[in-house]
């Protein structure tokens, strides 16, 4: 085990540890028509929990996949047999497990990692799946603290759009430049003014399963894009959910004085006061 990231070496040898918890957090796209829980019930890791990204999300808000409150981070992670003195692996067959990682550590508990090369490399090794429902675990007390200085909202992004502080957005090319759907039904794509486009699939190597870059090519990826990132970075994206690997990235190179805009551009590009640009033009 490093820190954030386990292999699946370390995992298939850990498979049963009485305080570990193995949590599938596939999701996907409202879109796609589909459901991560269906992909589940085929096939997933044995012993791993389900996580849906919804029931942990802020049903509150108008913005999806938005932090919820403490209160009901607290209630389902304890649903899942989760209590603060267990090591939680994440992983998923795409790029959601970021975003889990960033969630456990917004609500103080740094016990968590990532299984690197997730769902993907665990099958491609052969190694052993169950099928059906999770198997019943008895719920356990969780203590969620959200600790500060971790998210911004639209207001800071503003200031810092206009400052100099480098915003980085991970969506595809083609979603930053407009030139393709957001995603979301009845939300234009487009992008901010002075935002960085540092797609997130860059960040992952297809040659080894798809497992994460090592810190120095993630550092020549963000260089390459012309972003700084010694200095305060705030990541974004659609709706939060790919800007946590970008921040996740920026922490393995060296630096944790990152923020996450919640929001992104599920909450940008529906706003009437926010500045947008498409394929360079400005946009009303």
């Amino acid at each position: 085990m490093s820190e954030w990231l386990v292999t699946t070496d370390w995992l298939a040898s850990h498979l049963g540890d009485a305080k570990l918890a193995v949590l599938d957090c596939s999701w996907y796209l409202p879109d796609s028509g589909k459901q991560a829980i269906d992909d589940f019930r085929r096939s997933h890791i044995p012993s791993a929990r389900f996580i849906d990204l919804s029931a942990v999300s802020d049903p509150d808000s108008p913005y999806v996949n938005m932090l919820p409150s403490a209160e009901l981070w607290a209630s389902e992670i304890g649903r899942l047999g989760i209590d603060n003195e267990t090591t939680v692996v994440i992983y998923d067959a795409g790029y959601v497990s970021a975003r889990l990682w960033w969630m456990f550590r917004v609500f103080g508990h740094d016990k968590v990692r990532i299984l690197d090369g997730g769902f993907r490399k665990w099958v491609a090794e052969g190694r052993p799946v169950e099928a059906g429902d999770a198997k019943e675990t008895a719920p356990a007390a969780f203590e969620a603290t959200l600790q500060a200085g971790r998210v911004v909202n639209v207001d800071e992004v503003r200031v810092a759009l206009d400052s100099g502080v480098a915003v980085v957005d991970a969506r595809t090319a083609a979603r930053f430049d407009g030139t393709e759907g957001s995603g979301y039904p009845g939300v234009a794509s487009g992008h901010m003014p002075n935002a960085i486009n540092t797609p997130w699939a860059k960040f992952f190597d297809p040659a080894n399963n798809f497992a994460f870059v090592d810190a120095e090519a993630a550092a020549k990826v963000f260089a390459d894009a012309g972003v700084d990132i010694t200095g305060s970075v705030i990541t974004t994206c659609g709706s939060g959910v790919t800007a946590s690997i970008l921040g996740f990235m920026i922490e393995r190179a060296g630096n944790e004085n990152w923020k996450l805009y919640d929001g992104s551009w599920h909450e940008w590009g529906q706003r009437e006061d926010t500045p947008k640009l498409s394929d360079a033009a400005p946009k009303a």
